[in-house]
Order: C-alpha cells, then sequence, then structure tokens
C-alpha cells in the first residue's frame, strides 16, 4: 500500500535529492603477528573497542521505545546510543561522529532503529550487527522526522516547507529516497499566502485511524494541514484563519481550576503564534494537542472534514480549546507534549504531560494533566494536576504501554545527568484522586548497577574465577543462592525492563560464576558483583571495618586492589597503609583473625556472619598502598608503597617476609609489581595444590619486579628483599609510568 503511495511523485518541482553515503565496510586488516614482526604495530592491530557498557551515559538527552520489542533507545551528545529491553537486552552503539542526535526512532519490531544527528546524518542502526547499515547526508536542515508505525516508511520534514518520503530497504541494506514529497508551496496554498518564507516543519504525525493514508503537517508559524497522501491534497486546514475560542481552560498550580466562556466577538484572537511542540491526543487521532512559544496549549478536534479549499468556511468554535498552566502574562515556551490515554475508561480520558508553559522563573517541573472530553472537545475539562518535581533538568520522556515485559504501564522520565525514573501509572492517577493542587509522586530510578560517585569510585579490577579451581563451585552455589534469594524480596513496583539490571539465572543449579567484578570506594568500603554475565549482580558489599574490632583509619580511601583466582583471595590497600586479606569462600572451623602491627601481631577469634570472611590485617607502614600484587598461588603477596618501599606478606602465616628500603632517590611510589616464580621442578608450579604446606625452601626462587612512577625498575629477591638489579628508562623528556607486565613465561 505505501509503495502505490509513495512511487508518485506530487509537483512538477523536483525535490533536492539527498547525498547519500555508502554503508561503512569493515576493512581486512592485516594480521597483528605480521606487524609485530615487522615493527610497525598500528592502532588498527589493536583495535580496542567498546563491547558492552552499564548504567546510563551522562550525555543521554533522547529516549525512543520499540512497544513491541520492548527495547529502550538512550541517545547521547557523544554520538552513542545505549539499547536496553526485555531478556537481559545490553548493548552499545557508537557513530563515528561523535555529536548529538536531534530524533531517535525504532522502525517498531523490526530490529532497526533510525537516529537524525545534529548534522543531518541519517543512521539506520541495525540491532542485531550493532552497526551502521545505511546512511543518508541531507542537504538541508532537518526540523521534523517520524516513522510510520509498523512500516519501513519515513517523514523527513526541513527548513524550507518541504517534506520527503524515505524507506529503508532491508533487503537492500540501503536508505531509499521515494519520489513523493509534500512540497512547500502546499502550504502557501492553505494559508491563502503568496510567499512561505520563514515557514519551515515543526512537526509530521502520520494519523493513526487512516491506515496511513493521512499525514498531519504543522509549520513553524502555526499554520496545520492534515494532507490525503492518496488524494495529493490537503483535507483539512487549522491555524491560518481567525481563532474563534470561546472555551479557555486554566490548570494553575496556585489557584482552582475554572473554565470561561465568551460570547464577545473581542475574544476571538488571530492565531499568530508559533508551534513550538505537538502530539495526538486521542488514539484515533481525531483531537491534536499543540504547545506554542508564548506559553499556550490548543487542543483542535479534527474530525471535522471541512475542505481545505472553502475559503468561505463557517468558524467553528466547538473545534478548538485554550488550555493555560498559569494565568500570569509570560509563560515558558511548551516544548514538550506527550499523551497517555485512559483505556480502562474511554478515549476521551487521559493524561497529558507538559514540560513548559508554567510562569517564567517557576521551578522546573514536569506537569501531567488529567483531561476528560466524553462530551466532546468543546465540552473539555481537566479534572487534575500533578508537577512532578525533577531530579536535574528535563531531557525527554516515553510512556511504556501496559503490554511491555513486566506488565506494567507507566513513563520514563530521563534528566541530566544520565538519571533515568520510572512512574507507574497507577501511582500517578492515585496521586491524581487527591484532588491537592502540589502532589509528589514516588518514582524508580534506574538501578545503578555500579555506583561511581555515591560513593565516590577509585579504582575497580575484573577478576577470573578457573571454573576447575579448588572454591570455584563452592562459590558459585553461595552466589546462585544470594541471587536467587533477591529474585524473591517483595517489591510494590519493580522495573519495567530487564536489561541493564541483575536477573535470575536460568538454570541455578547449574550456574558457575565465571569472572567478578571488584570496585574500591572513597568511604573505604569494597562492592563485589557477579561479571559471568553482562549484567552485573551485587553480591558482597565489605565494609571499611571489621566488626569486634577497632581498627584505625580503617575507613580511609580504598587506594589498591587484588585478586587470587586459585584461592578466591581478595586483598584490599587504602591511603593509609592498610591491608585487609578476605577469603570469599569461608572456612566454617576457622574464626581466627591476625592484626599486624610494625611491632607485633594480636590473634582474634570471631564471628564474622555470612559473606566472606576477613583473615589479616596488616598495618606496619603510613604510606598509601600503591600496588598490590599475589603469588605463589596466593601464598604470598607484594605490596608497593607510596614512598618507594617493597613488602612481602606471607598470607598463610600472616606474617611480614620483608620491607624494603626506598627503591628510588626521588622517593617516587611504586605504581606497578610483578613477581616471577622459578622452580626447579615443573610440577610445583603448575599445581597449586598443597601449595600453603609447602615452606619457602621447597622453590628454588622467586623475582619481584617493581617499577616506579618515574620509570625506574627494580627487581628484588623474593625470598630475602635484597636488591639484585635495578635500572632507569633514559629519557630526555620526564616520564609517567602507569603499568608493567612480564610477557611470556
Amino acid at each position: 500500500m505505501f509503495s502505490k503511495f509513495f512511487q508518485k511523485n506530487t509537483a512538477q518541482q523536483q525535490p533536492a535529492p539527498p547525498q547519500q553515503q555508502s554503508p561503512p565496510q569493515p576493512q581486512t586488516p592485516r594480521p597483528a603477528e605480521d606487524n609485530v614482526s615487522k615493527g610497525v604495530l598500528t592502532p588498527k592491530d589493536i583495535n580496542p573497542r567498546i563491547a558492552l557498557h552499564y548504567g546510563i551515559p551522562s550525555t543521554s538527552s533522547i529516549l525512543a521505545f520499540d512497544h513491541i520489542q520492548s527495547l529502550l533507545a538512550i541517545g547521547t551528545l557523544d554520538g552513542r546510543i545505549k539499547v536496553i529491553g526485555g531478556d537481559n537486552i545490553e548493548g552499545l552503539l557508537v557513530s563515528p561522529k561523535q555529536v548529538p542526535f536531534k530524533y531517535l526512532e525504532f522502525l517498531q519490531n523490526q530490529g532497526f532503529l533510525v537516529s537524525v544527528s545534529n548534522e543531518n546524518e541519517i543512521q539506520v542502526w541495525d540491532l542485531e550487527q550493532r552497526r551502521i547499515a545505511s546512511s543518508l547526508q541531507w542537504e538541508s536542515n532537518i526540523t521534523t522526522f517520524s516513522v510510520i508505525f509498523g512500516s519501513s516508511y519515513m517523514y523527513v520534514g526541513d527548513e524550507y516547507g518541504m517534506v520527503y518520503v524515505l524507506k529503508y530497504d532491508a533487503e537492500e541494506v540501503k536508505l531509499v529516497p521515494m519520489p513523493y514529497h509534500v512540497p512547500a508551496d502546499v502550504a502557501a496554498d492553505a494559508s491563502g499566502m503568496s510567499s512561505p518564507k520563514n515557514r519551515s516543519v515543526v512537526g509530521v504525525l502520520p494519523q493513526p485511524s487512516s491506515q496511513g493514508n493521512k499525514v498531519l503537517i504543522a509549520y513553524e508559524d502555526g499554520l496545520i494541514i492534515l494532507w490525503d497522501v492518496s488524494e495529493d491534497k490537503a483535507v483539512l486546514v487549522k491555524g491560518n484563519k481567525h481563532l474563534e475560542l470561546k472555551c479557555k481552560i486554566t490548570a494553575d498550580s496556585h489557584k482552582d481550576m475554572g473554565h470561561e466562556f465568551s460570547d464577545d466577538i473581542s475574544d476571538y484572537e488571530p492565531l499568530e503564534k508559533e508551534i513550538a511542540a505537538l502530539c495526538w491526543a486521542s488514539t484515533d487521532g481525531s483531537v491534536l494537542a499543540v504547545g506554542y512559544v508564548d506559553g499556550d496549549i490548543l487542543l483542535w478536534n479534527l474530525s471535522s472534514t471541512t475542505s481545505a479549499n472553502d475559503k468561505h468556511a463557517a468558524k467553528s468554535s466547538n473545534d478548538v480549546v485554550k488550555l493555560q498552566l498559569s494565568t500570569v502574562d509570560r509563560r515558558l515556551p511548551v516544548i514538550v507534549l506527550h499523551w497517555s490515554v485512559h483505556r480502562s475508561h474511554n478515549e476521551c480520558r487521559g493524561h497529558l504531560f507538559v514540560y513548559g508553559g508554567d510562569a517564567i522563573g517557576s521551578e522546573e517541573v514536569l506537569t501531567i494533566l488529567s483531561l476528560d472530553w466524553s462530551f466532546g472537545i468543546e465540552s473539555l475539562k481537566c479534572t487534575g494536576r500533578i508537577d512532578l518535581t525533577l531530579n536535574g533538568s528535563f531531557a525527554d520522556m516515553v510512556h511504556l504501554p501496559s503490554g511491555g515485559v513486566m506488565g506494567t504501564s507507566g513513563t520514563l522520565v530521563l534528566t541530566n545527568p544520565g538519571q533515568l525514573h520510572f512512574y507507574n501509572d497507577a501511582g500517578l492517577s492515585s496521586s491524581m484522586s487527591l484532588q491537592e493542587k502540589k502532589n509528589y509522586v514516588s518514582s524508580i530510578q534506574y538501578p545503578m548497577v555500579i555506583p561511581t560517585i555515591e560513593p565516590q569510585l577509585t579504582l575497580a579490577k575484573l577478576g577470573l574465577v578457573f571454573r576447575d579451581g579448588k572454591f570455584s563451585e563452592a562459590l558459585s552455589e553461595i552466589i546462585s543462592a544470594r541471587k536467587l534469594q533477591a529474585t524473591h524480596c517483595p517489591r510494590s513496583t519493580n522495573w519495567p525492563l530487564t536489561g541493564g539490571v541483575p536477573s535470575q539465572p536460568h538454570d541455578a543449579e547449574k550456574y558457575w560464576v565465571e569472572r567478578l567484578y571488584i570496585a574500591g570506594y572513597q568511604d573505604g568500603t569494597v562492592r563485589i558483583w557477579d561479571a559471568t554475565y553482562p549484567t552485573f549482580a551485587l553480591v558482597y558489599v565489605l565494609g571499611p571495618e571489621v566488626k569486634g574490632i577497632n581498627v584505625a583509619d580503617a575507613n580511609a580511601s580504598v587506594s589498591a586492589l587484588e585478586f587470587c583466582s586459585h584461592t578466591l583471595s581478595l586483598a584490599i590497600g587504602n591511603e593509609r597503609g592498610m591491608v585487609r586479606l578476605y577469603k570469599l569462600v569461608r572456612n566454617a572451623d576457622e574464626m581466627s583473625l591476625k592484626f599486624v602491627t610494625e611491632t607485633e601481631k594480636e590473634v582474634y577469634t570471631l564471628d564474622q556472619g555470612d559473606g566472606p570472611q576477613c583473615t589479616a590485617v596488616f598495618s606496619f607502614l603510613s604510606s598509601p598502598v600503591y600496588t598490590l600484587q599475589f603469588s605463589n598461588f596466593g601464598t604470598r603477596l607484594a605490596v608497593g608503597f607510596h614512598c618507594a618501599r617493597v613488602a612481602m606478606l606471607d598470607t598463610s602465616t600472616s606474617s611480614v617476609l620483608f620491607l624494603t628500603d626506598s627503591l628510588s632517590g626521588s622517593s617516587s611510589p611504586v605504581n606497578s609489581l610483578a613477581v616471577k616464580l622459578f622452580s626447579d621442578s615443573s610440577d610445583l608450579v603448575n599445581n597449586p595444590e598443597d601449595t600453603e604446606s609447602k615452606s619457602m625452601e621447597d622453590h628454588a626462587w622467586s623475582e619481584v619486579f617493581a617499577m616506579t612512577k618515574d620509570a625506574h625498575i627494580v627487581v628484588i629477591d623474593g625470598n630475602a628483599g635484597g636488591i639484585l638489579c635495578s635500572q632507569s628508562v633514559k629519557s630526555e623528556k620526564k616520564l609517567v609510568s602507569p603499568s608493567m607486565y612480564i610477557i611470556g613465561k
């Protein structure tokens, strides 16, 4: 049907063809191994790229929602698109250009997302392949964009009053400009003006009940046209004549709501208003809500079929109602309008979401009006108002129907920086029924799986859990049980989408933990997540203090983390020189904790409850811990300090084996450590079993490689702590070396 409409041309004047860009073709890179052997390693050989992203980007600015597949897309100011949805869907799309998006829409239930950048580039994203399938660089400034629901066709309106049609051809994998277009002189003919100057298109809305036959076109200067695509003509024109207004409704939050009627012709006003926002306010496309720059909202009844060519058609006072959020003269522009219908009642009742329209200088809120025109638009009533106080400045919003994954209808509101809140429809209706002038509605914030600001994240580490390890099965059982318990905790309202948030494993009995994400914070706490799946699940929060003993400086900022994959041990260093050792899989018979200082070792017998067990606390040097490194299958721990000293700890006996003097004449911090283990017995090196029972003499030797921040490398005897050799990296420039690794065996 659409193909028949849009293949024909509507005017002698051909629209300016956009410049098509070919879809990006992946280049076959040269093997990185060949380049390394030639000494010409390039950035393309490494090709670092983002595979997954967690949380809502701080630069988020626009939302789109696929109502059928329950997918939410979040566009950012720097060219990224975060996609989350049901069934743990989580992905990040990255545009080649770091520019904002001004329009973002799904091709519903087709697996494609269309974005329009501030540079007027139209991109079609293949969600399965996570890449741009096709793109078009538009020649003029795109001022409005809309996808015809359930199709692959889309309307593009520009600054010159033109409306074009595009189609995404999935088989050909390209955007195709169609011959059909609505020329700018249509607006001039409909308005009776000879020149369409300064008449850009600000809205293109396909009429829901017309099966794609009709589209509403709104122009910046207030002209509204209902265009019949099949007949190539305007069937309805609004806003170009004097407005005969007999009903005005005031929904002022500081006054009682009221209706005003007038038979005085002086109340008729010329509609010379600039349109700022519009939306359908009915499911059949019979009522249109339009927001203006002066703060007014007009609700138009479009069920009338008065011809656009009938210049002498009688004015109707029953086809438009003015709605004002404030009675003051100077009001904010109405820049966002969204409609949500009350399906439990009838099509003539619903909520109108409004951003703007209130008095200049008023508090920034998102206003929700409960409207009812069961007896006609001229009898419209505003039965309630709620002002949602926003957490940050407003960015965008989308409405989620009740057919979503969680079966809960509501509204997602995006605010800056990167905050996403869900408001349940039932909660909004309940608050509206209180009939209070100022209501406050609770919301659910997008679960921040990994907090980075409150508390302040200082560092993080990804730890691997060997599936055939000694404690792997026990850890998997513990974490699986904790996640299962959290799933059954009762909640009044659930987050409506499961993508990006923790969910229960599909088969808890066969669940294996493969990765842990460990993060340290400024308040001294450490959080541990199960990172086996793309959606992280918080399993442990370790406080800075150990229950039962008083340790000074325990709540200092975490400055170093280290995880042993063999023993599932965790080492935590802080800015006051303290090192804490934990076992994630505790021994039920072991309840002792060793507290080691510069002069003594104290032993405490403590019941630390469920969760990881703190086995030792070391506090013998008041210098920030910069780096930690396990060795010898977790029985040794090397510690690098800010004061350029290195210590070796025996974790099996909770003792300090040695502490070096300063390794750098400038006392540059030790920011990287590596331990190399040498042995005459290969079986010992490759088998961690019974390692804890071996004494240090059973090993031939070990060497500790320490690097300071100023690129000074020192090799230390891992048994006695003596300096074996040292060398500085020579350079004319001052060097700052962040890290060091030993490559190969």
